[in-house]
């Protein structure tokens, strides 16, 4: 049976004609979930995945899509997006933890759910969501995540203190170090396995 052919600009295509026909997250979902459905076609367009890091597909003001790949074992605390979210997985595997804000602690959170998602998996999020996201699995995880109705590189944000569960504003700088980190010890475990096959 022969793979049906992903293309990624056509896909971006694809997702703003779906924003531009419906502003909420439904249509992008249902365009996410067909590429999702054929994950080897995502992982050959995109190429398999190497390094811990998010990458940019498109950008605007109202609509952004990113290839994001989670290092094994990495995690992100708790945070929000403020705006909805659809999520697609095409290699491995991301859980993620809900969390809703204490009712009169309004700056604290508690969790509230959890949800693993897998390949194949295409799921939206609500723009008041809250959650924390690992990489449970011993390999690169790659993910289609797309953010709509408003601009999420510049958008102002939150995050919660993974000890205290505090709200503070969300620390870009600290977040592309987070990557930074997952990566190095991703390719510590990495030289390590070498070193004990050699």
């Amino acid at each position: 049976m022969e793979t049906a052919l992903f293309e990624t600009e056509q896909f971006v295509a694809d997702c703003r004609t779906a924003f531009a026909g419906d502003s909420t997250h439904k249509a992008i979902r249902e365009v996410v979930a067909r590429a999702m459905s054929e994950p080897s076609a995502v992982l050959k367009a995109l190429g398999e995945p190497k390094r811990a890091e998010s990458q940019k597909l498109f950008h605007s003001d109202s609509l952004t899509i990113l290839n994001v790949i989670w290092a094994p074992g990495m995690m992100v605390m708790p945070h929000d997006h403020r705006m909805w979210a659809v999520i697609g997985i095409y290699s491995g595997r991301e859980d993620n933890i809900f969390w809703r804000r204490i009712p009169g602690a309004s700056n604290r959170i508690e969790a509230a759910g959890a949800q693993a998602l897998c390949e194949r998996d295409a799921v939206a999020f609500g723009s008041d969501v809250i959650h924390s996201v690992i990489n449970p699995i011993d390999r690169l995880t790659g993910a289609i995540h797309i953010y709509g109705g408003g601009d999420f590189i510049a958008a102002e944000r939150s995050e919660w203190d993974s000890m205290t569960l505090d709200e503070h504003r969300l620390d870009r700088v600290r977040r592309q170090r987070e990557f930074e980190e997952a990566n190095a010890r991703y390719e510590a475990s990495l030289r390590a396995v070498h070193s004990q096959d050699a």
